[in-house]
């Protein structure tokens, strides 16, 4: 049974049986009324008649009544009891104090009610003045409300017992008829219900509410999914933190960069307890916004912590995590280059610098001016051709190649071109260069595609042993044209080919002053693929050879 059916049990079971109480009490109070009044009535009415008779015919009459139902008296004027059937007259005391006497000598008529000491009974006095002064006093005995009340104690147990059983089972009834309207209620569509009329205020607020509430929930789902859209799209990590560390929310980029999977919980110092986190966390914690830094696996991140603010209270910290390597790689890589230019510019002007201050100064013999004149030259030249390089790399990086147009450009015969300009510098050095392959045209810009070609070949010559061999080869497949360039020469070490391609980058440090060049041919190589959507890989190996293989997509344009 519900709470609400016990409530209504409860009231209908204390209201039934006050009820019946009181019906009771009201039932017997009436009844004793009535009864005492038609008892006094009869009296009265016997005292009427008896007074009556005792005039017209005296005392006589009377003397030898012995009725059980009443009591006659007759009390002289000064209270002396004269008669009395139920006593003898002569031990009775005097009356003249009897209330009811007191009336009847003053009014002609009195009437009163004395209870016995235990209340059991009570006694009904009436008193009529007679006509030669003295007074005729009737009485009658009956029982009290109390002897009543306990003479009817059974059978009013009965009753009440009959009476609750009753109430129980209506009481039940109604109490489950009552509720079981409410209990059917569908609070899914509260509009809808057919029930009590003094539901209909709350029914129809509910109804208000729900539609509010359902609005609210939409826009939390709209607000959450597209917070999950942003979030989940981000590259940066996102964290939000308490202000006790434990994790509320988070993005996959988030658990990618930290090495983790799902799912996350508790604090987050489990999962990562680096030095650069802690710190940004107990700052932001604190109210401070804080960046630091941290390297995990090799790759460095940079980390935001913000505190969040809750009326003026911090709860906690959201923490942004941004993947740095490639920019502090690319940082590191134009210190590099800035040294290496500054280094490679430094050299030759140096040179410049020196045999000119020695031919200004007069004092240089005139067969030595020859070869200073052609040192200053050589080294000019290998300035020209540095910047050369350089002009050329900033204009691939910016994607700026002088207006150039694409044309079809047959790789094969640019390499033979190459072939040509190349062949005095491979007979010198005793290095056979061909040129393999079919014919086989691309999309593209022929100047770089020629200084691609050009670089690859001239490194081949140039890293190779004497009389060792070098080979361009040019492959026509379904999807694309491959180019390559191998050599017999010394080949790189596994742990330098993924910096080949860097700008001024040498395997060989101490063979770099002697093999001319600038030490970009490579770079140029591979931002001229980048530049044509073109893939390069290089396989080598130490005293074999190197081969560098450039793909390029058909679909180029």
């Amino acid at each position: 049974m519900s709470t609400l059916s016990k409530k209504i049990f409860h009231s209908a079971i204390i209201v039934a049986l006050l009820v019946l109480v009181a019906s009771d009490v009201l039932i017997m109070g009436v009844l004793y009324d009535y009864f005492e009044s038609s008892l006094l009535s009869q009296l009265q009415e016997k005292a009427e008649y008896i007074a009556y008779v005792v005039n017209q015919e005296g005392n006589e009459l009377i003397e030898g009544y012995s009725g059980e139902e009443s009591r006659i008296s007759i009390i002289a004027s000064d209270g002396t009891v004269i008669y009395d059937t139920a006593a003898d007259a002569e031990t009775l005391e005097n009356h003249s104090d009897r209330e009811e006497i007191i009336e009847a000598f003053e009014t002609g008529t009195g009437s009163s009610t004395r209870y016995s000491e235990t209340l059991t009974e009570k006694t009904i006095y009436y008193a009529i003045l007679l006509d030669d002064g003295s007074v005729l006093r009737v009485a009658a005995t009956e029982y009290s409300v109390v002897t009543i009340l306990l003479g009817l104690i059974r059978p009013i147990l009965v009753v009440v017992a009959i009476a609750l059983i009753l109430s129980l089972l209506l009481s039940l009834r109604s109490s489950k008829s009552i509720v079981e309207p409410i209990n059917n209620l569908n609070l899914d569509a509260p509009e809808k219900n057919e029930t009590y009329e003094e539901l209909t205020p709350l029914l129809n607020k509910l109804s208000a509410q729900r539609r509010t509430i359902s609005e609210q929930i939409k826009q939390a789902e709209k607000q959450q999914s597209e917070f999950r859209l942003i979030t989940e799209n981000m590259s940066e990590g996102f964290l939000v933190i308490d202000k006790d560390l434990c994790i509320l929310t988070y993005n996959s980029a988030a658990l990618s960069l930290l090495g983790l999977s799902k799912p996350v919980s508790g604090s987050v110092l489990r999962y990562n307890r680096t030095k650069g986190l802690r710190t940004a966390l107990e700052s932001a914690l604190s109210g401070e916004k804080a960046e630091s830094s941290m390297e995990i696996g090799g790759r460095c991140y940079s980390l935001i912590a913000s505190p969040v603010y809750e009326e003026y209270a911090v709860i906690g910290a959201v923490i942004i995590i941004l993947d740095v390597t490639e920019s502090q790689e690319r940082e590191q890589l134009r210190r590099e280059f800035t040294s290496n230019v500054s280094h490679e510019l430094k050299t030759p002007l140096t040179s410049i610098s020196g045999f000119a201050e020695m031919l200004m100064a007069g004092d240089v013999p005139k067969e030595l001016s020859k070869d200073f004149s052609k040192s200053i030259y050589d080294e000019a030249q290998r300035l020209i051709a540095l910047i050369g390089d350089i002009i050329k790399l900033s204009e691939l990086d910016e994607g700026n190649v002088g207006g150039l147009e694409r044309e079809n450009v047959d790789l094969k015969a640019l390499s033979e071109s190459v072939r040509e300009r190349l062949l005095p510098e491979a007979e010198k050095k005793g290095v056979t260069l061909n040129v393999e392959g079919n014919n086989a045209s691309i999309n593209g810009i022929l100047r770089i595609l020629d200084e691609m070609i050009y670089n690859l070949a001239d490194n081949a010559v140039k890293y190779n042993h004497d009389g060792g061999k070098a080979t361009i080869s040019v492959a026509d497949t379904p999807d694309s044209v491959v180019l390559k360039v191998s050599d017999t020469g010394c080949g790189i070490p596994q742990s330098e080919t993924d910096r080949v391609f860097e700008r001024f980058y040498r395997v060989d440090k101490s063979r770099s002053s002697e093999v001319p060049g600038t030490g970009l041919g490579l770079s140029i190589v591979k931002h001229g693929a980048i530049y044509h959507d073109a893939k390069i890989t290089l396989d080598s190996k130490e005293s074999v050879g190197t081969t560098v293989t450039v793909e390029f997509p058909k679909q180029a344009s």
